[in-house]
């Protein structure tokens, strides 16, 4: 083989490899999904099993609270699906359809119903007012007739959980997902939310699908959703 033919198939080959990778690179697709901090563990499997039936579509999730993605996206934060805690928060914002429901629960060592929250001495925090937890923490609390004085209000119901699991407060309102994790509490009866989804964007659509589809909804009851 020549010098001359030699470059020319160095040069077949080098093309060839870039040409696949910018194929590779080409096919695969990010999906920005906005989820609820109650979701995170819930969507952690639904992502993954979305992936799994869309392969080269990665699904990157941004967790916080309802009302901050909210936010975010009138800001025009780039995300293509939209998941939130309750519906109030999208309502207004992209067309959604309910996604499930979760009910809420008294978190803490010795809390066993609302009532225990108004125990002299006990150190009690809830999600912030603009939180959709905060917002069904208070609701429930006004329906039993309680009368609660935080220490403190989080800017999600993670901030609520993650207080109580340190010792930073003796008692809280979170969700029944959360007890699923070992963290010490009881159902509140009678006492939910509906979380709601919506595509932000057309790249979002399929998404929102499998989530309302038969694996998506299979996945969110074995994490405690109904």
């Amino acid at each position: 083989m020549t010098a001359t033919a030699r470059k020319r198939g160095t040069a077949g080959l080098a093309l060839l490899l870039i040409t696949s990778c910018g194929t590779s690179r080409a096919a695969e697709r990010t999906v920005d999904v906005f989820a609820a901090a109650s979701l995170r563990e819930a969507f952690t499997a639904v992502a993954a099993a979305f992936e799994a039936a869309h392969p080269g579509t990665r699904v990157r999730l941004s967790v916080a609270g309802s009302q901050v993605l909210a936010a975010q996206v009138r800001q025009g934060a780039p995300a293509e699906v939209l998941a939130t805690a309750d519906v109030e928060s999208i309502e207004g914002l992209v067309p959604y359809r309910v996604l499930a429901r979760n009910q809420l629960a008294v978190v803490g060592p010795a809390v066993r119903s609302l009532s225990d929250l108004a125990r002299p001495g006990l150190r009690v925090v809830l999600a912030a007012p603009e939180v959709p937890a905060g917002r069904a923490s208070r609701a429930a609390l006004g329906a039993a007739g309680v009368v609660v004085h935080p220490v403190s209000l989080e800017d999600s119901v993670a901030g609520v959980v993650t207080k109580v699991r340190l010792g930073e407060a003796d008692g809280g309102i979170a969700y029944v997902t959360d007890l699923r994790s070992g963290l010490p509490g009881a159902p509140v009866p009678g006492a939910s939310t509906q979380l709601a989804i919506g595509a932000v964007s057309e790249e979002g659509r399929a998404f929102v699908a499998f989530a309302l589809g038969p694996d998506g909804q299979r996945l969110l009851r074995q994490h405690g959703f109904s």
